[in-house]
């Protein structure tokens, strides 16, 4: 799983993606397939996300096989979190991400070898925020049976990832997990961790992504359309949301163009690590 440095440039090969969001006119955007208004697609994606939200991390397993558990740990692993650290992460709202994060942080074993003094954990927050309450809903939920009801260090958030409440240079780290593809303007929220991430911040995105090896592609565009809508269906209730989901990767830009998108931010040292052959990828970058 080679780490892939992006430079400022554009390749060739980025020049001659024709991306579907640069194929629309300004006061449009996609839907999965679908094409429209700006103004519609907050709302059509609330509603995914309101209908899925009590079997969300159940799916989550159905569907990879339990593996975004090991993605999600290998994204806490790059992130480094510390004692003290202020951290963001954004549409994490049942808080999957964030309690390895807390987790990390509140290790024994991590604690030991950092020396970390009681003070300096008392002071580490790591807000959720979310555009959806009902998801913030079950990772509150989530929290209560961790015992972390009333933890100080976990701040739930309702917030939009392209608005951020939170003041400019306030953050030392911000995550985004299988979220940023659902956002009506992707540079809208790059934008936004760029401003609220301190000088030296860490920002990580990991999403699902654009598989190149053919014949595994085909497997995975049948596993896709085929098997994915039909276990939402199964489990979920909803066939239609699980469609969109599918029909969402297949828009999202692919890696090296979404590693462009986060370097015209402002970021620097942007790269990206396939796993799975690029079903998802990690893209970090640093605020420098």
């Amino acid at each position: 799983m080679a780490l892939r440095s992006v430079s400022r440039r554009l390749g060739s090969r980025i020049l001659n993606h024709r991306s579907f969001v640069a194929s629309i006119h300004s006061h449009a955007t996609s839907f999965g397939f679908q094409e429209v208004k700006e103004e519609e697609k907050s709302k059509l994606v609330g509603n995914v996300f309101t209908n899925v939200a009590s079997s969300y991390d159940i799916m989550n397993d159905v569907m990879s096989g339990g593996l975004h558990r090991l993605w999600k740990e290998r994204l806490v692993g790059k992130l480094s979190p510390f004692a003290g650290m202020k951290h963001l992460d954004v549409a994490g709202g049942t808080g999957d991400v964030a309690f390895r994060i807390y987790d990390a942080v509140y290790s024994v074993k991590r604690r030991a070898l950092q020396k970390v003094d009681e003070v300096s954990l008392e002071e580490t927050q790591i807000y959720v925020c979310d555009i959806n309450p009902n998801m913030l809903n079950v990772g509150k939920q989530r929290a209560a049976e961790r015992g972390l009801r009333d933890n100080k260090s976990l701040v739930w958030v309702e917030g939009d990832a392209e608005a951020l409440s939170f003041d400019d240079n306030s953050m030392d780290g911000y995550t985004i997990a299988f979220g940023i593809r659902n956002v009506t303007h992707i540079e809208k929220a790059l934008a936004e961790a760029y401003r609220v991430l301190k000088r030296g911040g860490r920002f990580l995105c990991l999403e699902l992504s654009h598989v190149e090896i053919p014949i595994f592609k085909n497997l995975y565009d049948l596993y896709s359309f085929q098997v994915i809508p039909n276990l939402g269906e199964l489990i979920a209730g909803d066939r239609e949301s699980y469609q969109y989901l599918v029909e969402s990767v297949r828009r999202f830009p692919p890696q090296e163009r979404f590693a462009s998108m986060i370097a015209d931010a402002g970021f620097e040292k942007v790269e990206y690590e396939n796993l799975v052959g690029g079903v998802v990828a990690i893209h970090s970058a640093i605020k420098l």
